[in-house]
């Protein structure tokens, strides 16, 4: 039985504090998947890029996160669902939009561009075309730090449960 690695590390104690040193060493499961996930991405040819707290380590900002968060578009992510899963990844439940890394139980979440960010409700803001706002670092493609500033706004502004995505921007 796969242990999701977000379970594993909420638990808090030595194996979480190990953890979060090999995440800032980048040796860590999330490391692993981020690097994982965008080599088949490309290989598929689907336009993509990170988003969420990996997104903001790549721009510079210190912290940890324990999934990956990627931006497709809705036939992207139709691809993805027939390519990948039985092949390294699976999904949480039937009918997910999201994966899991079976070798590392690191969660991996979709977003679909023209979707919007918090909420879920139409607002002026809707995730973007991944190829429109994609920057490449270390070879792996991820939202421009304009865009990740906007939709962490948006974000924070329309879910009480994503107070931190304000607080991120504000640092």
């Amino acid at each position: 039985m796969m242990i999701a690695f977000d379970d594993q590390t909420r638990k808090g104690g030595t194996a979480a504090i190990r953890s979060a040193g090999r995440f800032f060493m980048r040796d860590d499961p999330v490391h692993q998947t981020l690097h994982d996930v965008a080599e088949r991405l490309d290989a598929l040819d689907v336009p993509y890029a990170v988003v969420g707290g990996m997104a903001l380590v790549a721009h510079g900002y210190l912290r940890t996160t324990v999934g990956v968060d990627v931006l497709v578009d809705a036939s992207g992510l139709e691809l993805i669902h027939r390519e990948l899963p039985g092949r390294g990844y699976l999904p949480p439940f039937q009918g997910s939009k999201h994966l899991r890394n079976t070798r590392t139980g690191v969660r991996v979440e979709f977003l679909v561009a023209g979707q919007f960010p918090g909420d879920g409700q139409p607002k002026p803001i809707a995730f973007p075309d991944p190829a429109s706002v994609a920057t490449e670092v270390d070879g792996v493609r991820y939202v421009t730090l304009t865009t990740l500033i906007e939709l962490k706004l948006a974000s924070g502004m329309t879910n009480p449960g994503r107070l931190k995505d304000l607080a991120e921007c504000r640092s």
